[in-house]
């Protein structure tokens, strides 16, 4: 499941704390964002969200910075069992223009994969807005080179619902049943011999391009010489006269 994101506009929107506040809060680490756009843009969480409901609520009962900073510091703030573990630390995050420019791609190929359901963003705000963990980058590379080796955009999806199984796997083996689990390795295994086979043939393919490649760079740099003492001839004839 995609986690929602928030900018700072939104958290403003969502709990009607003033900028000026919230400013305050995130200068002084009450409120730290989630993380930043490779534009260095903050974003927060619907973690960071229900933390900045309950600093407005301890500002409303009165309390000062300071001593909500203790507060925070001694004992914490109060979040849904689901959200007790410990804030991860923030990390830097692509949007699609800059997913795009790593990968060498134009943004609308990286919203076309997205549409195919061939990449998913890691998280979505309200707006619309998505971003990216960068190992994206590696990944849509790879997609690129699958495009170069004549692979559909269908057969390149089927292959990324395989590598989101194996990571589902490898995260958790017990969570299919053991029929399911062998059955998927196996296509998994299938899949990847048929890869084998496929490169085989690709780098003979390349090989021999290679040499025709070399062969004929040699005989046209021949010709083209040999061209040049007839160009050479012509110009003398010319000079001649």
């Amino acid at each position: 499941m995609k986690k929602m994101i928030y900018s700072q506009a939104d958290l403003i929107q969502h709990t009607g704390i003033l900028e000026k506040n919230l400013d305050a809060w995130v200068r002084l680490k009450l409120l730290k964002p989630d993380g930043t756009t490779a534009d260095a843009v903050p974003f927060f969480t619907s973690l960071s969200l229900e933390k900045a409901i309950h600093i407005q609520r301890l500002v409303e009962l009165g309390y000062a910075t300071e001593d909500i900073q203790k507060i925070i510091r001694k004992v914490g703030l109060p979040s849904h069992k689901s959200n007790a573990k410990r804030q991860p630390k923030a990390r830097e995050f692509l949007t699609v223009g800059d997913l795009a420019e790593r990968v060498g791609v134009s943004s609308r190929a990286i919203k076309h994969w997205e549409e195919k359901g061939i990449i998913e963003p890691e998280m979505r705000s309200e707006g619309g807005f998505r971003l990216y963990a960068d190992v994206y980058v590696y990944f849509c590379e790879l997609i690129r080179d699958l495009q170069l080796f004549s692979y559909s955009l269908e057969e390149i999806k089927a292959i990324s619902d395989l590598f989101r199984d194996f990571l589902s796997i490898k995260d958790d083996l017990d969570a299919r049943s053991k029929e399911a689990t062998e059955a998927k390795l196996e296509e998994m295994l299938t899949r990847i011999q048929a890869f084998y086979q496929k490169m085989g043939q690709l780098k003979k393919g390349l090989e021999r391009w290679d040499e025709l490649l070399k062969k004929k760079k040699k005989e046209i740099i021949a010709l083209r010489a040999r061209n040049r003492k007839r160009l050479d001839s012509l110009t003398v004839q010319g000079d001649k006269k």
